[in-house]
């Protein structure tokens, strides 16, 4: 056994191994096999598109099926529009209605293998793939007409590959379903054809004011090129790149023997002409409104997609108000009611108008010739100016309770770190009404730095505003924000101020329901959050109805109702741009019952394109708008809430104010008369010549004031208010009054001139000249010498001291010109040391 272990296994010999070279025979078992199992995964694979293709056909079989507009009422149950989409006025055409070289114009353009393939053109998917592959993303769309229709009826616009393969499983299902004509049939019954017109018979119609069988050759080429980009080729837009669109279809047709040279020719060279039913249809009522409650109705039934919204037979019932609605639209068509530009971009507008005593909006202006689903300008954020005075200033400091309407503000200019806001006019104190209603800057941002920032910031937050981190500065007291607000936003704020200090949910939709009357959704308004006092609400709107009062910025506004609002303007804000041109102009205001927000600009402001004028015709459209509106409403007024604090009407006024120059102690002595009350003190005022302010002089408990600090050759100006610090009221200042000092004051001792011998070293007395201002006293006993020769040697006394009395200082401003006082520099830059609400703070 072991020498059977230790044998050794023959080695064996090494060297080049040889390959086997595969028999012919075995290449074409294995090119057969290849073949075999390819055709078999291909037909494996084709069958689970069909298969899939028919089950998502029967799944979505309603799909095939037209579907119904919804319609939309007014407050009062009146079909004010039927919705614009896909179903709106479709008009179905059937197969024997549809000329046959609209189908060949169809046909020519988008498939021109469509009589051939039976739901796929495997040529153009893989030209399709080809493409895909070399741009590294899915560029190219469904190639044939049945995929066209797939993707219209059942799918999203994406362009993915599990997109594309589902599209494909369709439109092969569609083709057994259907046959070629019940398909081209479908197709062009639901294509778009853009300005909101679907299917190719309300096309006729809309374009060419014609009906579909009596289309002429250029006019269908027209419309069968439209579908590839329907607001670049539709011929109203663009008349011109229509008319290279057509010539491209009628060349393909002509390539494919539909048409003649001849005919292609002559279809080319016609020139399309507008027809005058198109410029009607602009005029359908209600657009802005209509789309708005759209958008709302999503918004309250998330589920619900837009088509669905759109084309299941809905009945939507709405807040709207016919008549406010027709004003706003019919003032707003009035060129007269804006500014006149220099070119065709016009100024903009818009308006909303809520009820605020349950939150239904009555009207909505989105702009001046609105088209439908455009740019509504209730929705678009523009900067605010002094209109939002009340909402970061005013409202704050009133909702602490240590300030009231009759409180004095400091409206002295001055800076606040790096911010300097300007003001047409500032110096004398102001009570928080008067800077109301003549929109002053100075106050607005003294009056936020002392209650702090951030308190600005939390009751704007309360009233719906979101302010981003930028807009933490006093800079916001002006309107100075980062985003903007929006015209639906601000007069949703105001309409708190309105209703008491309650929130007020905005809101068009009341009800939807099926065509079988069957709710959908019913509104329920939430519970409303008393957000402020109502004390403060009632402060605001006493302020506010200063304003359109006579000397206030908005009297334009004033109707034959009570009414409060605010105007509002802002800078153009253009860089290196030197004009005191504007950007925005608001007023926004409310009655009893309704609250409504005007807002008037460029949607792009530049050099050439900038407000000349502020917000008084902001406030005229405010007035047009809501006394047509509300013509046949009763009348109502403001409630006041009980036990609200009153200001106290004793403090009386500064009267027999005197100002003297006393040239022997060299000072003013000022003196007045004011109430009997040991609650009173006083403020003197207090102007030299060289300085162009009034300031604070000094505070007095009395009636007597003497100024120590006066110059020779100056003049100084002096008024007084008196100062009810417990019930912090002050009363209106007193006249100005003007003291001018000598250049030169000579006291000289009163010695006769018989008890002085010069002789004996006696007093020698000054020379006097014409030029000194003083008039000599004749000695007793002789005659008084001529003005013209003054004796040296004379006793002489200063000239009385001129009082010269002014007119008080006018604190208001009219309408016209920059009414809000220049309300909000947007380029201001304030102190980002403020920018936390806590630096300078002293509230």
């Amino acid at each position: 056994m072991a020498d059977r272990r230790q044998r050794t296994q023959p080695e064996k010999k090494t060297g080049p191994k040889k390959r086997r070279r595969m028999s012919g025979k075995t290449w074409f078992f294995l090119l057969f096999f290849t073949v075999v199992i390819a055709i078999v995964c291909g037909i494996i694979g084709y069958s689970l598109i069909i298969l899939n293709g028919e089950r998502m056909l029967k799944e979505r079989a309603d799909m095939m099926v037209m579907g119904e507009a919804s319609i939309v009422y007014d407050a009062n149950g009146n079909e004010i529009s039927r919705l614009s989409t896909a179903e709106e006025n479709r008009e179905i055409a059937e197969y024997d209605e549809i000329p046959k070289e609209m189908m060949n114009a169809v046909v020519a353009t988008e498939d021109q293998r469509f009589y051939e393939h039976a739901g796929i053109d495997f040529f153009a998917i893989g030209r399709a793939l080809v493409k895909d592959v070399i741009a590294r993303s899915a560029v190219e769309g469904g190639s044939t007409i049945t995929q066209q229709l797939a993707k219209n009826m059942f799918l999203s616009s994406d362009k993915t590959l599990f997109r594309k393969a589902t599209e494909a499983s369709i439109a092969v299902a569609l083709e057994n379903n259907k046959t070629k004509e019940e398909i081209l049939t479908l197709y062009l019954n639901r294509i778009y054809f853009g300005k909101g017109v679907y299917g190719v018979k309300g096309a006729a119609k809309y374009y060419f004011n014609s009906e579909l069988k009596d289309l002429k050759l250029w006019q269908m080429a027209t419309l069968a090129g439209m579908p590839k980009a329907p607001s670049r080729y539709n011929p109203v837009n663009d008349a011109e790149g229509s008319k290279v669109r057509r010539g491209v279809v009628l060349q393909l047709m002509y390539d494919q023997g539909y048409i003649t040279k001849d005919e292609m020719d002559e279809a080319k060279a016609v020139d399309y002409v507008t027809p005058p039913t198109v410029e009607q249809s602009k005029d359908e009522p209600y657009k802005a409104f209509v789309d708005y409650a759209v958008e709302e109705a999503l918004r309250v039934m998330p589920d619900m997609t837009e088509t669905d919204l759109r084309i299941g037979g809905y009945r939507i019932y709405t807040t709207l108000n016919p008549t406010a609605q027709t004003v706003v639209e019919k003032e707003f068509a009035d060129d007269s009611n804006f500014e006149e530009s220099v070119d065709d971009k016009k100024v903009q507008g818009a308006m909303v108008i809520i009820d605020h005593r349950d939150g239904a909006i009555q009207a909505i202006a989105g702009g001046r010739d609105y088209e439908r689903k455009g740019l509504n300008r209730v929705e678009l954020p523009r900067q605010p100016g002094s209109a939002f005075k009340p909402i970061t200033s005013y409202g704050p400091a009133l909702e602490t309770g240590q300030y009231f309407p009759w409180t004095v503000l400091k409206n002295d200019k001055t800076c606040f770190g790096n911010y300097c806001p300007k003001d047409s006019r500032g110096a004398t104190p102001i009570t928080m009404q008067e800077a109301v209603k003549h929109s002053r800057n100075l106050p607005a941002v003294w009056m936020l730095n002392e209650i702090g920032v951030s308190n600005g910031v939390k009751f704007a937050t309360k009233l719906g505003f979101e302010l981003s981190d930028q807009d933490r500065n006093l800079a916001i007291a002006l309107g100075g924000l980062t985003e903007g607000v929006t015209p639906l936003q601000m007069a949703s704020a105001y309409s708190t101020f309105a209703n008491s200090g309650q929130t007020v949910d905005s809101h068009t939709i009341r009800e939807i329901t099926t065509s079988s009357n069957t709710a959908v959704y019913t509104y329920k308004a939430p519970s409303a959050e008393q957000v402020m006092n109502a004390d403060t609400a009632w402060y605001m709107t006493e302020m506010l109805q200063t304003v359109v009062q006579s000397g206030g910025t908005g009297t334009g506004a004033a109707i034959d109702r009570p009414v409060a609002g605010k105007t509002g303007t802002t800078q153009h804000g253009i860089p290196g741009f030197n004009s005191s041109a504007n950007r925005d102009a608001w007023f926004v205001g409310y009655t009893p019952e309704w609250t409504a927000a005007v807002w008037m600009g460029y949607d792009r402001t530049d050099e050439q394109h900038v407000l000349k004028k502020s917000s008084a015709q902001s406030a005229a459209m405010f007035s047009k708008v809501m006394k047509q509106a509300m013509a046949d409403m009763p009348k109502s007024s403001f409630k006041k809430p009980q036990g609200v604090k009153e200001p106290v009407k004793d403090v009386g006024a500064v009267t027999n104010f005197n100002a003297v120059f006393v040239p022997e102690q060299m000072k003013v002595a000022l003196s007045w008369q004011g109430a009997a009350s040991s609650n009173i003190s006083y403020k003197v005022y207090r102007k030299a010549m060289d300085q162009t302010d009034f300031s604070l002089f000094v505070d007095s408990a009395g009636t007597t004031v003497d100024d120590m600090s006066v110059a020779p050759g100056m003049t100084y100006d002096y008024y007084v208010v008196a100062i009810d610090a417990e019930n912090n009221l002050t009363s209106k200042q007193s006249e100005t009054l003007s003291v001018q000092i000598p250049e030169t004051v000579i006291e000289v001792p009163d010695v006769p001139m018989d008890s002085i011998d010069p002789d004996e070293g006696g007093i020698e007395l000054p020379s006097f000249s014409p030029d000194s201002g003083m008039t000599p006293t004749p000695t007793p006993g002789t005659e008084t010498p001529p003005v013209e020769t003054i004796d040296p040697g004379t006793t002489v006394s200063p000239e009385p001291t001129d009082i010269i009395a002014s007119p008080p200082i006018e604190e208001g401003e009219q309408d016209g010109g920059n009414a809000d006082g220049g309300d909000n520099p947007v380029n201001a830059t304030p102190d980002p040391a403020q920018g936390d609400g806590t630096t300078n703070e002293a509230g």
